[in-house]
């Protein structure tokens, strides 16, 4: 006699439960996997870019000498003018009064020497000073000049003001990261009348006459006001301190006619930490790239091949007042 049969059991909804459970994980895998890539390209992913950076520079206004006088081209400020981080003979004061050897084809017969034969220069800046101790290098080594010599005087001052000391310490005047507006209210104040100070004394070392050219302040944070990185601190009130101070540089530069104020912060909008943000106001679509140093305040070498192209183009448009 044949022994019963055992009814046979429907394994298909356990295999197919099995199938749903695998490829919930393998999607959500995907998922997370997917995630992860965008946030490292959008938000750890700094690529320099290569090739040259920045505004195009007038050709015409480099082709005929501006003027036979004595030019001295100075220096003034912090780290930015003494080009830190910049490949040797790559700073923008470098390249302002020669070219390095492998400079761009666009810009290779362009430099203040081309156009002012007898061009001397003086660097007196220092890395990480702040706009305390420029005045201070000022007074102590800017020598006053005979009045043959015209001043051509660049400087970049005030944002180790805003960014020292990073958080660790205490914010004070000279020092601030951390302050709040309503802190940072009387050194603002204070900044403006240093400048004032700055400027006047910088026009009393030159009696042939000289132009100023003042970097306002730019903003690694691409407008978003967050600095913040892995050893910076958040810093709620940064972006109204930093508008106060270039609001309070523009204010003190209008009062000197020899002052001009070149338009650094918005020619680096787009190229700090949010550079690949493309849904941002700034993003910057012809050259989505990150024109800083490792450490956030200093250029790399396209941000200052950039900084570069802005002070030459705002010094050509002066060109006219320099060959008087």
């Amino acid at each position: 006699m044949d022994a019963p049969q055992l009814p046979k059991l429907d394994r298909s909804p356990l295999k197919r439960g099995r199938f749903r459970r695998l490829r919930w994980l393998l999607e959500l895998g995907a998922m997370l996997i997917a995630l992860s890539a965008a946030y490292i390209h959008f938000y750890l992913y700094l690529p320099a870019g290569s090739g040259p950076a920045g505004p195009a520079v007038d050709r015409a206004a480099f082709e005929t000498m501006w003027t036979d006088r004595k030019v001295l081209l100075v220096g003034i400020g912090d780290s930015v003018t003494a080009g830190f981080g910049a490949s040797r003979g790559k700073s923008y004061f470098d390249r302002l009064v020669k070219n390095p050897p492998d400079e761009f084809a666009e810009l290779r017969v362009i430099s203040l020497s081309r156009v002012l034969p007898i061009l001397d220069s003086l660097n007196i800046s220092l890395s990480g000073s702040n706009s305390l101790q420029h005045l201070d290098h000022i007074r102590d080594r800017l020598p006053v000049q005979t009045d043959d010599v015209f001043g051509l005087v660049v400087i970049t001052t005030g944002g180790n003001d805003l960014i020292h000391w990073y958080g660790q310490r205490p914010p004070q005047e000279g020092a601030m990261y951390g302050a709040t507006l309503a802190q940072a209210q009387p050194w603002i104040d204070n900044y403006g009348q240093r400048l004032e100070t700055m400027f006047s004394q910088i026009e009393s070392r030159f009696p042939g006459g000289c132009l100023i050219f003042v970097a306002d302040i730019y903003d690694p944070s691409d407008g978003a006001g967050d600095p913040e990185s892995v050893w910076l601190p958040a810093w709620r009130d940064c972006l109204p301190i930093l508008t106060a101070y270039n609001a309070k540089l523009r204010e003190i530069g209008a009062n000197h006619p020899a002052v001009r104020v070149v338009p650094v912060h918005d020619t680096f909008l787009g190229h700090g930490i949010h550079c690949r943000k493309f849904w941002r106001a700034n993003f910057r679509a012809a050259d989505p790239h990150y024109w800083y140093h490792e450490n956030i305040e200093d250029p790399n070498d396209r941000g200052y091949d950039a900084l570069r192209r802005v002070f030459l183009n705002a010094i050509a448009a002066e060109r006219e007042t320099i060959a008087q």
